[in-house]
């Protein structure tokens, strides 16, 4: 398994932890790294995503519940949820991953650890947010 995809996983267990327990972005990262090991460059990059999804979370979940027609966030699964938050910010803030890729993690995410519908709900929502996106930056 690649170093960002076992990041990506590792945001993934602790975003989940912060928006279920309710706890702050250190005092997850902090437990978890307490009781799992892993490379520095696993570490760095899982930090980059837990650290930038919470600081960004308002204004990626106002831009997730715009491309989800018919699904509030709270209705959505917690696992999806997180995948979509860690995805939209992946798409927003890191312009050196392409979109293809940020898709097909969170697509594989989804079917790893959520339900047998998250990688086409996953998939659905992401695409309608890049065409919005692409849209606005041809604005």
């Amino acid at each position: 398994m690649g170093t960002r995809r076992k990041a990506r996983e590792v945001a993934l267990q602790v975003l989940y932890q912060i928006d279920v327990l309710k706890v702050d972005v250190k005092e997850a990262t902090q437990l978890f790294w307490s009781n799992f090991k892993a490379p520095e460059e696993t570490k760095e990059f899982s930090s980059i995503l837990i650290e930038g999804t919470c600081n960004h979370r308002e204004e990626i979940d106002r831009l997730i519940s715009s491309c989800s027609e018919h699904w509030s966030l709270k209705r959505m699964a917690k696992v999806d949820r997180n995948i979509l938050r860690m995805a939209t910010y992946e798409l927003l803030y890191c312009h050196d991953i392409p979109y293809k890729v940020i898709l097909n993690e969170a697509i594989d995410l989804g079917k790893d650890y959520s339900s047998e519908n998250s990688s086409s709900f996953i998939n659905g929502i992401l695409d309608a947010l890049y065409a919005k996106l692409q849209r606005e930056n041809e604005d």
